[in-house]
């Protein structure tokens, strides 16, 4: 209840953030009550129907990504004297963070019920016809025990992230004060934590990207026909070796760990030498905010090189009937990833900016213009497009090669 008061007084940026969230359980919804029904519909084909569940888990993990991004930038989540003096503390604000998650998740799920009735023709309109309806399980009672527990899954697993995300930690004893006023001059020359987490993560996250290239390599050549080692996608998509999958899950986890380092070696890059102010602002900034950043932009690369690849080996392929490979549920849980980790970057950059408040009010107390400020982020944003991009579309090339011959 206390969830619901909050959300009918927050600022229509942070109810814009929330109705984002309920979008990707709609859609996270829509594609596991599709795995329902083709199950409804197809009880002998047990294994496509277990193996289009398991692929909902990769939309499922983008939106509790996105949850948990935008709980991070929720105003109710920040401590507060009004709800301090209730007793809510760090554990209830995370509590609370975790319902109102729930509940956007949980409108989301509503919607996709909705929709799935609705395109089922349970609602007293028309069924839709041909592929869709294959999907949907036309004509076949649903168990709504079944129903209610799919539904459950995109809330309950939603909240349960942003509640661990935001628990309270107790501070490492590096970082915590101490009395002796020689102990911080003499640690600030060692490093933090988070340039250990960089400096650590480039290497392993090139190596894990190597070694999925490898992999997918390695399957693509073992495999005697197109039907060995199969691990179906939604819809139609049915022709990936499983070795190939593995690799391309291999190369997902090198790019979260690589783009960190990326992001603070664009940083250095642009503050080296002699650089004047712009640089000076954008290089500083790139390398304090490159884990916070670099994670989602990691995220959001591995979905870009899956794509480009997918898009190059089957965008065009016709099979013996001349339909498209491309099932229809390929596309909705395609879209539902790629929004979800392009809207993930788009908030955690929003949230980095609002952790800057203090430090730009400061830069314009002293003479540092608006517009300054403004290039300067641009100019970031540039750098990453210029680094990341040509990257995922060389990793996207080397993982489709194998499979194009």
């Amino acid at each position: 209840m206390l969830a619901l008061r909050l959300a009918r007084g927050t600022h229509p940026i942070v109810l814009l953030r929330r109705l984002m969230v309920a979008a990707a359980s709609a859609g996270v919804g829509f594609l596991l009550l599709c795995t329902l029904g083709h199950a409804l519909g197809h009880p002998e084909a047990a294994g496509g129907s277990a193996a289009r569940l398991l692929w909902c888990l990769v939309p499922l993990a983008a939106a509790m990504q996105l949850a948990v991004a935008v709980a991070r930038t929720d105003p109710a989540t920040r401590p507060q004297p009004g709800l301090s003096s209730v007793g809510l503390g760090p554990v209830g604000l995370a509590l609370l963070a975790a319902a109102s998650t729930a509940v956007s998740a949980a409108v989301g799920s509503a919607l996709a019920l909705f929709s799935f009735l609705y395109l089922r023709g349970d609602l007293g309109g028309e069924p839709f016809g041909g592929s869709v309806a294959d999907v949907l399980g036309a004509g076949q009672p649903l168990p709504y025990a079944g129903v209610l527990t799919l539904l459950f899954v995109v809330p309950a697993l939603t909240g349960a992230a942003v509640a661990v995300a935001l628990r309270p930690r107790k501070p490492r004893p590096d970082n915590a004060k101490s009395p002796d006023p020689q102990k911080p001059v003499a640690a600030a020359g060692q490093p933090s934590a988070a340039h250990t987490t960089v400096s650590t993560g480039l290497p392993w996250g090139v190596a894990l990207t190597a070694a999925g290239i490898a992999l997918g390599t390695y399957a693509s050549r073992t495999a005697s026909s197109p039907s060995d080692g199969l691990l179906p996608l939604p819809g139609r998509l049915d022709t990936i070796p499983a070795g190939v999958v593995g690799g391309w899950v291999l190369i997902a986890i090198g790019l979260v760990l690589a783009c960190p380092g990326l992001t603070h070696l664009c940083g250095r890059l642009l503050a080296s030498g002699r650089p004047g102010a712009l640089r000076l602002l954008a290089g500083r900034v790139l390398q304090e905010e490159a884990v916070r950043l670099g994670r989602p932009l990691g995220v959001l690369c591995a979905v870009a090189s899956a794509a480009l690849a997918a898009s190059q080996l089957y965008g065009t392929a016709l099979d013996s009937t001349g339909a498209r490979l491309f099932g229809p549920l390929t596309g909705v849980g395609a879209a539902v990833v790629m929004a979800c980790a392009t809207a993930t970057v788009l908030t955690v950059a929003l949230e980095t900016k609002g952790a800057r408040i203090d430090t730009t009010a400061a830069l314009g107390r002293i003479g540092v213009s608006s517009g300054l400020l403004r290039k300067a982020a641009a100019l970031r944003a540039g750098v990453l497009v210029a680094v990341l991009a040509p990257m995922s579309w060389a990793v996207a090339e080397l993982a489709s090669l194998p499979l194009s011959r």
